[in-house]
């Protein structure tokens, strides 16, 4: 019996047709499946951490590395020389109207070649769980505290000195020696300064005296004279009024030159366009005031790389002159060094 013909094509024709319905079927099931596969994946999870705090720059042969040690709050209400009005405005150009304005706690690293040097060693242990990450830091950035050969302070305040040993009052640099300004120490770490400071100064005094112990007792704590270098390249400058040795530290490299300026500035938003404003920090704050507008003239007029220890993270940057204000303009994320030749777009 024969089933060719219009019979065998029908048939023929309906095997085809339902080999492509089940093989469309089939393949919308895939699909399907992969779809409801894929919104059904569970995201991963948050990292929940920042990045480590440190940022590096070049300047001349010099690497130079800002650390991020923690930070605070400071109440607007320290700023002097403004009304409260006046300032909460400025901060608002910020968009700050928090009741307090964050504020860093920077040192910074110098490899030179030839020495490791770290100006100021930020509030360690002092302040509690915002700050105390410089040594963490320190390390993600490729070294360790036990090469750093040289400290230099910028003042003796708390969150610049109690970097300088742990908890149990150990040296956290084994291996470094400390400098500060002789005006600096012998206003701080003299006995009879804390014996006649007024009691609620007392426990800064101690402060100062407790996280510098270990290095004079091992012979490793220096001071110097207004003039005077404690690093031979290095320029150091006495810049009164925060405190009564407080120090700015110029180095140069191939012609280049960065300006650790310590304290002599603390808020972004406010200081810069009015540097007559004071802190209540301030030992003697028309000194001080005098030393922020000479320091800052001098950095714009030279166009030079300044640091400051409370500014944004890396708190490197720029001066530039307006009229009687100032701006500061932040360094810019980029290469450590930039490449021989940019692609320039006209």
């Amino acid at each position: 019996m024969s089933y060719g013909g219009p019979v065998q094509g029908r048939f023929r024709d309906s095997i085809k047709g339902e080999g492509m319905k089940h093989s469309l079927v089939c393949a919308l099931g895939l699909a399907m499946a992969l779809a409801s596969g894929v919104s059904s994946a569970q995201a991963p999870a948050q990292v929940g951490s920042q990045v480590p705090g440190y940022f590096r720059l070049a300047v001349g042969d010099f690497e130079v590395t800002a650390l991020f040690d923690g930070y605070n709050d400071l109440s607007p209400k320290l700023l002097k020389g403004l009304t409260q009005s006046q300032i909460r405005a400025l901060l608002a150009r910020r968009s700050i109207e928090t009741p307090g304005v964050q504020t860093a706690f920077n040192a910074f690293l110098i490899n030179t070649g030839k020495q490791l040097i770290l100006v100021d060693t930020g509030a360690g242990q002092c302040i509690g769980a915002t700050a105390g990450m410089l040594s963490d830091n320190m390390k993600a950035a490729g070294y360790e505290p036990s090469q750093v050969d040289t400290i230099l302070l910028t003042h003796l305040h708390l969150d610049h000195v109690c970097g300088l040993v742990d908890g149990q009052q150990k040296p956290v640099f084994a291996n470094a020696t400390v400098y500060a300004a002789k005006a600096e120490a012998d206003y701080w770490l003299d006995p009879q300064a804390l014996a006649k400071a007024p009691e609620g100064a007392k426990p800064y005094f101690k402060i100062a005296q407790d996280s510098t112990a270990p290095y004079v007792a091992a012979g490793r704590f220096k001071t110097f004279d207004a003039g005077q270098s404690p690093v031979p390249g290095v320029e150091a400058t006495l810049e009164a009024g925060h405190t009564p040795g407080s120090t700015t530290y110029r180095f140069t490299s191939q012609g280049q030159s960065i300006l650790f300026m310590g304290d002599l500035v603390h808020n972004l938003a406010v200081q810069f366009l009015h540097p007559e404003v004071s802190i209540g920090f301030d030992v003697n704050s028309q000194q001080a005031i005098k030393s922020r507008a000479k320091v800052f003239s001098d950095a714009a007029a030279s166009k030079t790389w300044v640091t400051a220890a409370h500014l944004p993270f890396p708190g490197i940057g720029h001066i530039a002159a307006e009229g009687k204000h100032f701006q500061w303009v932040p360094v810019e994320y980029g290469p450590y060094k930039r490449a021989a030749k940019v692609p320039l777009i006209e």
